[in-house]
Formats: C-alpha cells, sequence, structure tokens
C-alpha cells in the first residue's frame, strides 16, 4: 500500500476517529498483543504501524505478514523459520518473522485465514515466548510485541470451533475497532480533497478546482464499501477524466466496469424476470432474499451488522431471517 494512502488514511476530524485514534495512543507505549477489526481498506496495516512507532520498541523490526498469501505449509515456515532439510527444498536453515522480529513488532493480517495447526503454535509463542523451527526440536526464545487483524468476526468463528478461543482470549488485551468510512461521513470531504490534490501533482496540474456540489453530495451519499481504498480509486478516476482542470469536479464514476457492453454471466441475465413470468409477490420475496444475503456476505454473516446495514432493527432481522430460513441456508 502506497504511503499516501496510509498517511490519508491517519486524517480525520470525525468523533469515531478520534476516538479511535485517542485508543490508539494509550494502547501503543503498553508491552501487549493487540487485536485489529476492521473491514477492508480502514487502514488496519497503519493502525498497527503506528502502534509499534508510538511504543518503545520503535528502534526495532516492525514486520508484516499476509496470513491470506500462503498456504498452512508455506506459512509456517515463513512465520516460525525451518531447518536445513525440514522438506523438500530446504537446503539451508532459515528465520522465521518471528525470528526477524525479535525485540520488535509483527503483524499478521488477515489472522482469521490461519489454520488450528498454525494457531496453536501462535498460541505458544504469546505464552511462553519461545518456538521452535520446522524440523528442530530446540525452543527459540523470541521477544515480540503481536498485533493481529481481521475483518471476520473472531468471536463467532470461536463459537463456531474455526478458530482457537485460547488465542483469541490472548490476543485481545485489547480490541481496537476501526470506523468505516460510511460512520464517518465528516471525513469524507478532507479524505477526497487530499487525494485530489495528490492526483493534481501527479499529472503536474496547477491547482485543485474542487467539486460541485452535485459531485460532493455523491460522495457523501455513497455508502463506501471499500472504504478509504475505494474513494482514493473513485476521486483520482474523476480528476484524471476531468476534461477542463480549470472547471469543479462535476462526474464521479463509482463503478469502472459499468457499461452497456459488460458481458453478464446467463445467470444474472435471466434473474430479473419480466412481468406476467412471476407473480408480484414472488418477486418481492426474491428480492428480499437477495439484499437479505447480499447484506449477510458484506458482513461477515454477523446479524447486528447486517441488520445495520438494511436499516433494520435487530428483532426486524430476525423475523426477516425466520421467514426465509429455507432460502438463505
Amino acid at each position: 500500500m502506497d504511503t499516501e494512502t496510509l498517511a490519508a488514511r491517519m486524517i480525520g476530524e470525525s468523533a469515531s476517529f478520534l476516538q479511535m485514534q485517542e485508543h490508539l495512543s494509550r494502547l501503543a507505549p503498553l508491552n501487549k498483543p493487540v487485536l485489529i477489526i476492521g473491514e477492508r481498506g480502514t487502514g488496519k496495516e497503519l493502525v498497527a504501524s503506528r502502534l509499534h512507532y508510538l511504543s518503545q520498541r520503535w528502534g526495532y523490526p516492525f514486520l508484516k505478514i499476509n496470513c491470506a498469501s500462503f498456504n498452512e505449509a508455506l506459512l509456517e515456515s515463513q512465520l516460525f523459520g525451518h531447518e536445513a532439510g525440514a522438506f523438500t527444498g530446504a537446503s539451508k536453515q532459515q528465520k522465521g518473522y518471528f525470528e526477524r522480529a525479535d525485540q520488535g513488532t509483527l503483524f499478521l493480517d488477515e489472522l482469521a485465514t490461519t489454520s488450528m495447526a498454525v494457531q496453536e503454535r501462535i498460541l505458544r509463542i504469546t505464552e511462553y515466548g519461545e518456538l521452535e523451527r520446522l524440523g528442530g526440536n530446540k525452543p527459540i526464545e523470541v521477544d515480540v510485541r503481536l498485533v493481529a487483524a481481521t475483518n471476520i468476526d473472531l468471536p463467532e468463528l470461536a463459537e463456531q470451533g474455526k478458530f482457537r478461543q485460547d488465542l483469541l482470549d490472548r490476543l485481545a488485551f485489547d480490541v481496537i475497532t476501526l470506523p468505516p468510512l460510511r460512520e464517518r461521513i465528516e471525513d469524507i470531504p478532507v479524505l477526497a480533497q487530499h487525494f485530489a490534490i495528490q492526483m493534481i501533482k501527479e499529472l503536474e496540474r496547477e491547482f485543485f478546482p474542487g467539486f460541485s456540489k452535485t459531485a460532493a453530495k455523491e460522495l457523501l451519499d455513497y455508502s463506501w464499501p471499500g472504504n478509504i481504498r475505494e474513494l482514493k480509486n473513485v476521486v483520482e478516476r474523476a480528476i484524471y477524466q476531468s476534461e477542463d482542470p480549470q472547471e469543479p469536479i462535476r462526474t464521479i464514476v463509482f463503478d469502472p466496469f459499468e457499461s452497456p457492453y459488460r458481458p453478464v454471466s446467463q445467470g444474472k441475465k435471466s434473474s430479473m424476470p419480466r412481468p406476467g413470468e412471476k407473480e408480484f409477490k414472488q418477486q418481492v420475496q426474491d428480492f428480499e432474499i437477495s439484499l437479505l444475503q447480499d447484506a449477510l456476505r458484506q458482513s461477515q454473516f454477523n446479524q447486528r451488522k447486517t441488520a445495520k446495514l438494511l436499516g433494520l432493527s435487530y428483532d426486524q432481522l430476525r423475523g426477516y431471517l425466520r421467514k426465509y430460513e429455507k432460502e438463505i441456508n
């Protein structure tokens, strides 16, 4: 992720953003593990970085790894290292991320994707401060502050037996929950202007003419499922597509794939029935089911988040889920 995106992610004036910043500042000096929860594009990596550089470990390594980028065997080798001959192709000894981050901070992104076996090894390090490389039997002491992040509801995964409860207990000394951009409405104009000015500089234009009232309202009204990362792309696209650099930005394209010539899958072509093919009541039910399924997926099947996303009370959502239990399950 580029420096400008990361820097902008710490820009904000909203109450939820300032509250998160205060929380981060209080937690940073402590030598304790931290769990960061947030949707994609909300800045989890930046928060982990700030936790490190505001701590006493700032002069030591800050390493980061995306756990979803590796299969189980390769992730174990990356995290814990291996001895020569530990597996085919292991011609020499290699230190893992935990050893290389000694005295510093290790950021594990997408923690929810790890296997139970990997979680067990991480738990041992958090409890005893030691590990064994793959193919080794000698305990190696490490002193690492662990910061982990996910966009999945870990307590719910633990209840389902898909994540170790004991590891969750160890990591959750404190939890930083990052607000999505749709909950930071006051910050959208500030962030949009920041990204716009950066794009103006990249295009070597003289100045940023601002957004028209209509364009500014569109930015505020959009739900931003991709959060700040998506905002950056949308603003930069609007700047470079503007024909007159002297005129305010009037056109905002949220979906770059939108086109009358866009290929559509066969299933989507026939998904909307023509009048007369289905009774009105059945069409309404199909639409409600589709909305519920999309909202559940977007909220990682967290029902309270789903209710908020749909503008329903929790009890109302539960009523709909009971009504369409067979269709949704």
